[in-house]
């Protein structure tokens, strides 16, 4: 009897491993409620942003957990709807919603949008292949149409930086120790990062230019640490008082809220925090 409840929460705890997933059957549950919930109020028939928050919002609650993609020893889909950090929070939101105006709703349909938009040109091939840096993943998902880099027309400024964080930390990442072949493709990677032309918006300017910033766009928050781009991120939210907030995933020990202050108040409270780059999420088509 032990054993066959031990192989039942293996199981349970690992239900792909052949096609290159990790799970759990509350991570399909709670998968299939979001699905139940925008066929009950008819998300499919409103605007991607909409939708976006709609699925933010039935996020709200959920705990802050840590490094839940660094699982196994090889790279996989890793999905974890129980805890979430700040990126897997705004993926799961856009990957739900992307799902939901296609009409594809299955659990099997989200983790192929998961892959879509967590590895560079849609391909889970090696670690590298995964977007770890924000500002990268935005001009993926711009290239591919996925969504649309707005910070210069919102007023953005070019946000010049070499990025070398990663590989000048190779200590804080397991998978780099594995092959010194993705401490170089990382390398690539960020040196092409560093050359692109990327914008910011500074803090200082946020406050006048985010009438512009609307509900459902996603928020990259710059930050002075060397070598990263990005520190944080959520999704963008206006409230009743007519103010941007951020819907994110804060930090261990808290759950996934609304900011109290607006987004450029929000900002200027932490000195590591130095602006902004918005993706706003393209209609699917």
């Amino acid at each position: 009897m032990k054993k066959c409840l031990l192989f039942i929460c293996m199981f349970l705890f690992i239900l792909s491993v052949n096609a290159q997933s990790i799970y759990t059957q509350k991570d399909v549950e709670i998968c299939t409620s979001k699905f139940t919930l925008a066929a009950d109020s008819k998300l499919n028939l409103l605007p991607i942003n909409q939708v976006v928050i709609a699925i933010g919002k039935s996020f709200l609650g959920t705990d802050y957990a840590a490094s839940t993609l660094e699982k196994g020893e090889k790279e996989s889909l890793v999905i974890n709807l129980t805890g979430l950090d700040c990126y897997t929070f705004l993926e799961s939101s856009l990957a739900l919603a992307r799902c939901i105006k296609e009409g594809k709703t299955s659990f099997e349909d989200y983790q192929k949008e998961l892959i879509n938009i967590r590895y560079r040109d849609g391909k889970l091939n090696e670690y590298p292949s995964r977007l770890h840096y924000f500002s990268d993943w935005v001009y993926d998902m711009n290239k591919r149409g996925i969504g649309n880099d707005i910070t210069k027309e919102l007023g953005g400024i070019p946000y010049i930086k070499n990025i070398d964080f990663m590989s000048a930390h190779i200590e804080a990442y397991k998978q780099l120790h594995v092959s010194p072949d993705f401490v170089e493709e990382i390398s690539v990677i960020e040196r092409k990062i560093s050359v692109r032309k990327n914008f910011w918006i500074p803090q200082a300017e946020i406050e006048k230019n985010e009438s512009k910033i609307q509900s459902g766009d996603i928020i990259g928050i710059t930050t002075n640490i060397a070598g990263l781009d990005i520190s944080h991120t959520g999704i963008a939210i206006r409230m009743d008082d007519g103010r941007i907030h951020l819907m994110h995933a804060p930090n261990i020990g808290f759950k996934v809220q609304i900011t109290e202050k607006p987004l450029s108040i929000y900002i200027r409270g932490n000195k590591k925090q130095t602006g902004i780059i918005v993706l706003r999420p393209d209609e699917v088509k």
